[in-house]
Order: C-alpha cells, then structure tokens, then sequence
C-alpha cells in the first residue's frame, strides 16, 4: 500500500471534508453523503466518536453543544411519528400529569425498527384517518417536531379516555375550555369525524 493510501490518514483529514457543526445535532445519511462523504468515511467519524449511529437513516453528532429535548429526539427514531396525547397535552400547558415518556402516533401500517433506551417512546397505532388529521409543527429549544393541534389533542384524549384515565381527560377538557384561543367549532368538528361526538357533547353538559 502507498502511504497516500493510508485510510487513517483519510479518516484522519475528514475535517476538510466535513464540518460537524456544534449547533446541528443530527445529520442524515443523505446529508453527509451530500456533503461528499463516502459510507466509508462516515463510519470512520463513528470509529473516532463524532458521530453516534441511531438507526439507518440518522446520525447523532457528539459535538452539539446546543439544547436538547425529549421531542426532537423521539421525532428523529420516529421520523413520521406526531407527538400526541398526554405529551401534546403536557406542550399545550392542558395537564399537569407528566408523561413517562413521549407519546408519538404512527400510522398502523409503519413501523419503527430502532426505538432508544432514552427517551422513552410511547407508541400509539391510529388509523389513517385520525393519523392524518390535525397536524401542525411546533417547536421547543432544540427544533421543530410535528404534533398534533391542540383541539385534535383533547379529541384524541376523549376518544381514549379508558386508556388515559377518566380524570385526567377530565383535566384537559377542564383546561381547554379555559383557553382564550380555544376554537369550539374545531373541537366539535374533530369529534364529529373521529366519533366521539355524542361523548364529547356529554361532558361539555357537565363541565361547562
């Protein structure tokens, strides 16, 4: 082997090729493969700790020095998953319950082949219809991620009140209606299509 063959020295001069930016703190495979690194030099950054593999697709970079958050990292395991339930509850100020762990809704027919020993990810299976509907994006310290809207929140939350907890749906319905910029003819609207109409109307009797 030439010594300019040399793949430490490659690996070694990485540095020109890439920078890891301490205020990026994942790079996708298709990222760094656009940035002209080979799979070769990418698991050399590995091999020296600049980069930690998450799944197939995402790389965490050691270098960050910016915020971190629960949700930016579930959304980078679940790249189509969208923060729900109690966890949406928690970001929307509608519940005073803390999560163990983040709630994140995927479509039935996905699946997620990495899940992290931390944070904990709650998956919840919805079927296309209420997976599609009420999306938004938001944002924390750390990035965007998608979740839910606040009244396909609280939907959500009527429509599994079994599974939640009655008195913690009741908190929410409670805290929502409190909401200056709450937007009833959505709520209803939502209920409507995801049915729990006729429940959703039994508990505005008796909380409002």
């Amino acid at each position: 082997m030439l010594p300019n063959d040399d793949p430490w020295k490659e690996a070694n001069a990485l540095d020109a090729t890439i920078i890891l930016q301490p205020d990026r703190h994942f790079y996708s495979v298709s990222e760094l493969l656009a940035a002209g690194l080979t799979y070769y030099k990418i698991n050399r950054l590995v091999d020296k700790g600049q980069l930690i593999k998450l799944n197939n697709k995402v790389y965490e970079n050691t270098s960050y020095t910016g915020e971190e958050s629960d949700f930016t990292l579930a959304s980078v395991y679940a790249p189509k998953g969208v923060i729900c339930m109690m966890s949406a509850a928690r970001h929307y100020g509608l519940t005073t319950f803390l999560p163990e762990g983040v709630d994140i809704a995927i479509e039935r027919n996905m699946k997620i082949s990495t899940l992290p020993d931390w944070p904990q990810i709650n998956l919840w299976y919805f079927p296309e219809k209420r997976y599609n509907v009420g999306t938004t994006t938001s944002s924390d310290v750390a990035g965007e991620f998608s979740i839910y809207d606040v009244e396909k929140t609280v939907v959500d939350i009527l429509y599994y009140r079994n599974k939640i907890g009655i008195e913690e749906m009741k908190e929410v319905l409670k805290r929502y209606l409190r909401r200056e910029d709450r937007d009833l003819i959505r709520l209803h609207r939502y209920a409507d299509a995801l049915g729990c109409k006729k429940i959703l109307g039994t508990y505005m009797e008796v909380l409002v």
